[in-house]
């Protein structure tokens, strides 16, 4: 009896163990799978994940328009109190604090749109200009399309800030929506320009973002790459567009 009551305990606790895994994926912990039916798993919870983040951007995006339209006093609570729940299910998500997912989620009154980011191309002898960031990875230079700047101007800009250089811009290769290319690690709609561009003159010097630049021919990327900037693809359609004189912009 002794024995089986041992054993009893010792289900009870390894379930428990089990149970706070579980609640670890939820929270959108990475699982490391150990077999096949552990790996399907992981790629359920991953999808699971993902659609989370979707419907919490969805809700935040009604709760928004509906403060920036809506009259009727009690409408606006519960657009609020919609706002609250969207950022506290990627606050469950991401294990950030509520307050901080809200200082960057909810902080936009009006209809919400998508964020602009710009990337230049910049070739030199059949190679092209990468930025070495701060946290060790390379990418093309841009960022976020300030208000004051239009794409050409921004991308002149960003390109000076992080690698030193004065660029004209000749073409925009591609526009594309970030959630089909990159890896998505913020929770808002993100639209990116590639823009090729040309090299007038300047020289790198460090900055608070960047600590060298570099020059890659196709075959020779780095593999540490900011895929949530720059992926290889995006960088290698790059090199095509720059190969040709009647390149046709991509939208996707």
């Amino acid at each position: 009896m002794a024995k089986e009551k041992q054993a009893g305990k010792q289900g009870k606790k390894a379930g428990k163990t089990a149970g706070k895994n579980r609640k670890r994926a939820v929270k959108g912990r990475k699982i490391e799978p150990t077999g096949a039916g552990q790996g399907k798993q992981y790629k359920e919870e991953r999808i699971f994940m993902d659609k989370w983040v979707e419907f919490a951007m969805r809700i935040q995006s009604l709760a928004q328009a509906g403060l920036a339209y809506g009259k009727n006093e009690y409408d606006i609570e519960r657009y609020e109190e919609l706002r609250s729940i969207a950022a506290e299910m990627l606050s469950c998500k991401t294990e950030e604090p509520v307050e901080k997912v809200k200082e960057f989620f909810c902080n936009e009154t009006g209809y919400q749109t998508p964020k602009l980011d710009t990337r230049a191309a910049v070739f030199k002898d059949e190679k092209i200009l990468l930025v070495h960031e701060k946290n060790g990875t390379w990418s093309l230079p841009g960022g976020w399309c300030d208000v004051d700047q239009s794409v050409a101007d921004n991308v002149i800009k960003e390109t000076k800030e992080e690698a030193g250089l004065d660029v004209a811009v000749d073409k925009v290769i591609a526009v594309q929506d970030w959630r089909r290319h990159n890896a998505c690690n913020l929770p808002c709609g993100i639209i990116k320009i590639f823009v090729l561009c040309r090299i007038l003159g300047g020289s790198f010097c460090e900055n608070t973002e960047t600590t060298e630049i570099g020059y890659f021919g196709r075959e020779e990327l780095p593999e540490q790459l900011a895929n949530e900037k720059t992926t290889a693809e995006q960088i290698l359609m790059c090199f095509e567009a720059n190969g040709q004189e009647n390149w046709k912009t991509i939208l996707d």
